[in-house]
């Protein structure tokens, strides 16, 4: 073990150290690692010889009183009330966070498999807590889900969250019903901008923090960086000393192994199950209070109705019980609780009563929101509601006024538009909604563009069929002065496209903040600070930049003043100016302007953007043009080349419009038009 970090109450060092160093020093036969204490009969142990002797390290070598684990003092209570709340050790309440992409999701399948929560004939596939096709196809985790397991006689209740900061608002409920959360981190990219978002959360709450160095069997791993670099964004956010005290375990979620060293990992992830149990605390609880449960979490079920999910905080809670329903302590009402389920295994199970410390779904009140609290009908008092931080961009929903209005969509009008909207708000609390200046129009905020391009994509599968506008930032006015909403972009880019990124996030107002080398790739890391204006638009232009190489983060920052202008784009559009259907002959003398979405044979419209033009404003021009049929005969037909149209998905469309111009969404099909009630800029 080559790196030894010893915490002190006072001071934190972090020393590089060897065998020699250690044997002596006063413990001549122990090493200490984030609060563990590897004991053996050799100067240089190895981690075999020591899985007998793993007990936990003492701050006072001469009582010997194990530590609290990663427990932090922020959590605790008053001196009074804690006489009266009791810790339940047979339940662990845990949340998964990490940045996208770090493998939480795989980390879980293992769990799951290993705990045994499925037979073993049964087929099971891949990211099984990815139940939501969106989230399959994407490769994401867009909506928060329970599972539990149970590792000797220890029921782990675990929630696998979000890693996008668009969907904060999911985490920031989640971490309400949780004690402690397993901070999963790539063991060679580190922390990233969405780790720290979570993390900074997470040790408001004053969680337990136990860091998992996943992917461990990468070739370029380099976990000794990690655990640094973790360690200075748990000072960086203040993290208490008990916090900065973290138990590190080293995994490979897909090969189903951990351990407490980089090279000696266990056949399975016993260490991660004992590193759970150990480090993180039960839930506090008033058994013998009064009835008190937050719901944090809601789903729908076509025969039970609403489904209320949150932790029991005091009481217990029994099928058939009479309840109230509070938001303050003015305004309650009353309901009974119909159904009541735990979770068990991957499944919802009912039962008849729950304690308090347990997550449960609570079935029979239908109008149940999130964050509102299910008391006791006597003297039940509401608990705090859940805070969730303000949207920071905004994009206009309207109805379908295309000519092609009415052919693939189900619902269409205006009152399926709101009512589907503001059903959204039930569960998304980040998000919001208002009337916009027609009756047909609606302004919805969320956290980022694809928070609310998952809403569109969610609304498309189900039927409906809208237009939506570009979208913009929410700004704010304080003391007279404009400001807008910065964010903190890091781009990893290989060194060779550094200059043209570098040139494209300086034309968008950004800032450097640092700049250094990542691994032995020749990859760069930028860190800008950048208004979220100059994001819109940015992920393509900076693919294009670097040839597909370049990954780009953004996470909130805070507000600041009015950058000034940003010229998001520099070429205009290709407008068709007739309906018909697109042909060869027009295409090929069209696609010489610019860059074609479509194809011969694809319905068209006026007004319809078929393309990207080759220079600023737009170029209206005909598609559906046909050759003449003369009576002039050649020997041979002239050949028609077409280029391969452009293919936009969604969220391309919607970076790429701008104030005039709207994306049509159907179930089948994403068009972009200019919008009609905007005055043209044609050439």
């Amino acid at each position: 073990m080559d790196m030894a970090i010893s915490f002190k109450t006072s001071s934190f060092s972090v020393c590089n150290t060897n065998t020699r160093a250690i044997s002596s020093s006063p413990f001549p036969l122990s090493k200490q690692l984030f609060g563990l204490s590897l004991s053996s009969t050799s100067s240089s142990p190895s981690l075999a010889t020591a899985k007998t002797a793993l007990k936990f390290s003492s701050r006072n070598p001469i009582r010997r009183q194990p530590i609290k684990c990663a427990v932090s003092e922020a959590a605790e209570t008053t001196a009074a009330k804690k006489s009266q709340l009791m810790r339940r050790s047979d339940i662990r309440n845990i949340a998964i966070v990490a940045h996208v992409d770090h493998g939480k999701t795989t980390l879980v399948d293992a769990m799951l498999k290993q705990a045994k929560v499925f037979r073993d004939n049964q087929f099971v596939q891949e990211r099984i807590m990815d139940s939501n096709d969106l989230e399959r196809e994407r490769g994401i985790t867009i909506l928060s889900k329970n599972t539990s397991i149970t590792y000797k006689d220890t029921k782990i209740n675990v929630i696998d969250t979000p890693g996008h900061s668009d969907f904060g608002g999911e985490v920031e409920r989640i971490l309400n019903m949780v004690e402690g959360i397993l901070l999963v981190v790539d063991s060679v990219e580190g922390p990233m901008p969405q780790t720290r978002f979570v993390l900074k959360k997470a040790l408001e709450f004053g969680h337990a923090v136990v860091v998992v160095v996943n992917k461990i069997d990468r070739p370029s791993a380099r976990p000794d960086f990690v655990i640094n670099s973790t360690f200075e964004l748990f000072i960086e956010l203040n993290a208490t000393d008990e916090q900065c005290d973290f138990q590190a375990i080293y995994a490979s979620g897909i090969k189903g192994k951990a351990g407490l060293s980089p090279e000696n990992l266990a056949e399975d992830l016993g260490p991660l199950f004992e590193a759970i149990i150990r480090c993180i605390p039960g839930p506090r609880i008033d058994k013998d209070g009064a009835l008190q449960m937050l719901a944090t979490n809601l789903e729908y079920d076509e025969h039970k109705g609403r489904i209320a999910i949150g932790r029991l905080h005091a009481g217990t809670l029994r099928r058939g019980t009479d309840v109230k329903v509070c938001t303050t302590e003015d305004s309650c009402r009353y309901a009974r609780v119909s159904e009541l389920f735990v979770y068990e295994k991957f499944n919802r199970v009912p039962a008849e009563s729950v304690e308090a410390g347990d997550i449960c779904a609570v079935c029979g009140i239908d109008d149940i929101q999130i964050g509102e609290t299910i008391a006791d009908k006597v003297s039940g008092m509401p608990l705090p509601a859940i805070m969730v931080e303000e949207p920071t961009v905004k994009m206009a929903f309207s109805i379908n006024t295309s000519p092609f209005v009415g052919r693939e969509g189900k619902y269409v009008t205006s009152r399926n538009l709101r009512d589907r909207l503001y059903r959204e708000l039930e569960r998304n609390l980040a998000m919001k909604v208002e009337d916009g200046e027609t009756a047909d129009t609606f302004i919805v905020s969320g956290r980022g563009t694809l928070h609310i391009t998952i809403l569109i994509e969610n609304m498309r599968r189900e039927g409906y069929e809208f237009t939506v506008g570009p979208p913009k930032v929410i700004n704010k006015k304080v003391n007279d002065k404009l400001l807008e909403p910065y964010e903190i972009a890091t781009v990893e880019v290989p060194e060779e496209h550094m200059g043209s990124v570098v040139e494209l996030l300086g034309k968008r107002r950004g800032q450097m903040i640092d700049m250094q080398g990542v691994g032995s790739e020749g990859t760069t890391l930028l860190k800008y600070r950048i208004p979220t204006r100059g994001l819109l638009g940015l992920r393509n232009a900076i693919l294009t930049a670097s040839r597909g190489t370049a990954i780009l983060n953004t996470i909130f920052d805070s507000y600041g003043p009015w950058a000034g202008d940003i010229n998001t784009r520099d070429q205009g559009s290709l407008v068709a100016f007739e309906n018909g259907t697109s042909t060869s002959y027009a295409i090929c003398s069209s696609q010489e302007r610019g860059q074609m979405f479509v194809g011969p044979g694809v319905d068209v419209y006026k007004g319809q953007i078929v393309g990207i033009h080759q220079r600023p404003g737009d170029l209206s021009l005909n598609v559906c043009k046909k050759k003449a049929a003369t009576n002039v005969r050649s020997n041979k037909e002239q050949t028609v080349v077409l280029d391969t149209p452009l293919d936009y998905s969604l969220d391309d469309c919607i970076e790429y419009i701008q104030e005039d111009e709207l994306v049509e969404v159907t179930p089948l099909s994403i068009r972009m038009c200019k919008n009609p009630k905007i005055g043209k800029k044609t050439r």
